[in-house]
């Protein structure tokens, strides 16, 4: 009895041997599996940047006839003596007619505020104001600079005109964001592969891409940030136009 609990003992000791040794064939062969499998580098972020030179198209300028008098009526005859002085002086310039856009006259009350002895204050009529402006769209730049410089001369004999600063636009905003959009897709790229080339992988395909800030600044100016939002510069003819890419890609061994 007592020997046949011996070779009883001795094979199911056997059979776990067995059990044990198939289990780590198949832990051993699993976990080969999960580490060849398992990825190196998965992906890599950039920035990508484009910047090229532009030059405004078109200008805006506006000019404002702006009088007080004391009653409605004296207010808009003041008004409407001045305006052909602005009609002379643009016609001199050379500013075609055609190219002027004239808002409607405008006489409202004139508040002013006025302080009391108590240390308080309050709000009082005293006359009345009279406006007008006339708005200039051209793409003759150069002669709204120049007429710009002349309008000091008209505003010296007391004429009642002011002048904003002329706006210099650029007209292709959107082919010029797309092409720097272009740009910056492929230096950003060629950052990638720059930063992966000594690692022994490649650069995949694009797994996902976001547009930062198009600037358009002042020539000579800069920005650091590539917030969305940007920058539309309108006080100058040559610019910057400039646009930050973002985008990751897939890497591959």
């Amino acid at each position: 009895m007592e020997k046949k609990s011996i070779i009883a003992m001795a094979i199911l000791g056997g059979l776990l041997a067995m059990g044990m040794t198939g289990a780590a064939f198949i832990l051993g062969t699993q976990a080969r599996k999960a580490v060849s499998s398992k990825p190196q580098a998965t992906q890599i972020t950039v920035k990508g940047l484009a910047v090229k030179q532009v030059k405004a198209d078109s200008v805006e300028w506006t000019l404002n006839i702006s009088v007080v008098e004391p009653t409605f009526g004296a207010a808009l005859s003041k008004l409407r003596a001045v305006r052909p002085v602005v009609d002379a002086f643009l016609t001199k310039e050379g500013i075609e007619k055609g190219l002027w856009k004239e808002s409607d006259e405008s006489v409202t009350p004139h508040m002013v505020t006025v302080y009391l002895e108590n240390g308080g204050q309050r709000q009082e009529q005293q006359g009345f104001d009279a406006s007008q402006s006339i708005t200039i769209v051209t793409k003759d730049l150069e002669r709204i600079v120049k007429a710009n410089k002349n309008i000091l001369a008209v505003q010296s004999e007391g004429h009642p005109i002011t002048a904003g600063d002329p706006l210099f636009l650029v007209g292709n905003l959107e082919e010029i964001k797309m092409s720097l959009i272009a740009d910056a897709t492929a230096n950003a790229r060629k950052r990638a592969i720059e930063f992966v080339k000594q690692d022994g992988v490649r650069v995949g395909v694009m797994r996902s891409a976001s547009q930062g800030s198009f600037y358009i600044l002042a020539e000579g100016a800069s920005s650091d940030s590539d917030d969305y939002g940007g920058v539309y510069d309108k006080s100058t003819i040559n610019k910057i136009a400039k646009v930050v890419v973002t985008i990751v890609y897939n890497i591959q061994p």
